[in-house]
């Protein structure tokens, strides 16, 4: 028999798909709501955007949430081949280039976003809000 397709709260603490460290480094530019796309929270994230971190008071508040989100977002993502940290920060440094794209196997739009600018950046853009969810797929499909 098979072991279960999903991470278990059990096995979640010891086996997490996100480092709380990274999302406390995130954090630090949380105005912008780094911390909260990487923890799969793109609403939020888009609204710490265009609010600078809901003015500050939900930046504050999310310093005593991340661990909270670290929690949620091992319980929710799957676990793989692929580290969604460093696919993160690829994303969020290199996002342009297509180098997280590449690092997930995505070749071919991994190419597209180099020549293209991260396809205009509206790619880059839809990574930012999908890109847990392109992992956690990717590492479901390997089982």
């Amino acid at each position: 028999m098979s072991a279960p397709n999903h991470v278990t709260h059990a096995n979640a603490a010891t086996q997490g798909t996100h480092n709380m460290l990274m999302g406390y480094l995130l954090w630090l530019f949380g105005f912008t709501g780094a911390h909260r796309f990487y923890y799969g929270k793109p609403i939020t994230g888009t609204i710490w955007f265009f609010t600078f971190g809901l003015f500050l008071i939900g930046w504050i508040v999310d310093l005593f949430l991340i661990p909270l989100m670290d929690r949620q977002a091992d319980l929710r993502f799957q676990r793989g081949s692929r580290s969604y940290t460093v696919t993160w920060i690829l994303l969020t440094f290199l996002g342009v280039l297509g180098l997280h794209r590449m690092y997930m196997g995505k070749w071919i739009t991994g190419v597209i976003y180099l020549l293209t600018g991260g396809l205009f950046l509206l790619g880059v853009l839809y990574d930012f809000w999908t890109l847990n969810d392109q992992l956690s797929t990717k590492h479901e499909r390997e089982r």
